[in-house]
C-alpha cells in the first residue's frame, strides 16, 4: 500500500508541475514531426555494429580496441570509426536549434539499421559511455530515460522515407554536389517556402539534410547506401569536412535564418 501511495503521489506533482518549458517544444505527435518549420538530419552509413569478443560481453566494434579482429577479418580500421557518430550527435543534440525543439535526428547504420533518436537525449560526454549505449540500443532495440516513459533511442523500421515529411526538400552534403555558399542557400530556402508561388503550408514543411557520419568515401552519392530519398547533392565547400562540422554548420545556419539565440 505505501509503495502505491507513492507512486500515485509521484503522478499528482507530475500533474501539477506539467512539463518543463524546453519540454513544450518537443514534436510528441507524428502530425506535429511531419509538419512545422523544422530541419531533418539523416546521419548516412553510421559505423554501429556489435562485436562479441572470446572472452567478455558484446561490444561496440571500433578501430582503436579491435584492430586484431578487423585484421583477421581484412577490414579496413578507417570504415569502423563510431566516434564519428559520436562527435556528430554532440554537436546536433547541443545546439540550440535542438534545445527550440527544431531538429530532428536518424541515423542509418552501414547494416542497414535505422535508429531514431529523441530531442530531449542527453548524449555521453566521452566515447566508452556512448560505445555502452550504443551496445545497449543494439541488443534491446531501444533506450529508455530513467524514471521516465521516454524512448531516447530506437531502433524503426526501413525505409527512412517512411518517416520523412511528404513534399519535403531533400538535400545531402557532398564534396561532388552542386557549389552553394551554405548562407545564402538556406535564405533561398526560406525565401522558396515564403514566396508568392509557394502553397499555404510549405513554410512549415521541414527541409532535409544527409550527412555521411563517415571518414571518407561519400554515402550521399552511393545508391546502395540508401540514399535514393535526395533530391539533389550541394556542396558547402571546395574541401572535404568533418561530418560534425557539417552537422554544425548546417545547425548554425537555420540557427541564424531563424533568430534562435
Amino acid at each position: 500500500m505505501h509503495v502505491k501511495a507513492k507512486k500515485r503521489k509521484k503522478s499528482l506533482l507530475e500533474k501539477i508541475d506539467g512539463p518543463s518549458e524546453a519540454d513544450k517544444l518537443l514534436p510528441r505527435t507524428h502530425e506535429e514531426k511531419m509538419a512545422s518549420r523544422r530541419i531533418v538530419v539523416v546521419l548516412e552509413q553510421c559505423a554501429l555494429e556489435l562485436v562479441q569478443p572470446r572472452k567478455g560481453a558484446a561490444e561496440l566494434l571500433n578501430a582503436d580496441e579491435h584492430k586484431t579482429i578487423l585484421a583477421k577479418n581484412r577490414r579496413d580500421i578507417s570504415e569502423v570509426r563510431p566516434d564519428i557518430t559520436h562527435q556528430c550527435l554532440m554537436a546536433l543534440l547541443d545546439s540550440p536549434l535542438n534545445k527550440a525543439g527544431k531538429l530532428l535526428i536518424y541515423l542509418h547504420t552501414a547494416q542497414n539499421v535505422l535508429i531514431e533518436v529523441h530531442p530531449s537525449l542527453r548524449i555521453p560526454r566521452t566515447f566508452k559511455r556512448f560505445a555502452g549505449l550504443c551496445v545497449e540500443l543494439l541488443q534491446r532495440n531501444k533506450i529508455r530515460a530513467a524514471g521516465a516513459n521516454e524512448t531516447l533511442m530506437k531502433v524503426i523500421a526501413n525505409p527512412i522515407n517512411k518517416y520523412l515529411p511528404p513534399g519535403s526538400r531533400r538535400f545531402g552534403l557532398s564534396v561532388n554536389g552542386r557549389s552553394v555558399r551554405m548562407r545564402d542557400f538556406c535564405a533561398g530556402l526560406e525565401s522558396e517556402a515564403k514566396g508568392p508561388q509557394a502553397s499555404k503550408g510549405d513554410a512549415a514543411k521541414p527541409v532535409v539534410f544527409a550527412i555521411g557520419a563517415v571518414a571518407h568515401s561519400d554515402p550521399v552519392s552511393e545508391q546502395q547506401f540508401g540514399a535514393e530519398y535526395i533530391e539533389e547533392r550541394i556542396s558547402i565547400c571546395p574541401w572535404g569536412l568533418s561530418a560534425a562540422y557539417c552537422c554544425s554548420k548546417v545547425a548554425n545556419e537555420f540557427e541564424n535564418l531563424w533568430d534562435i539565440c
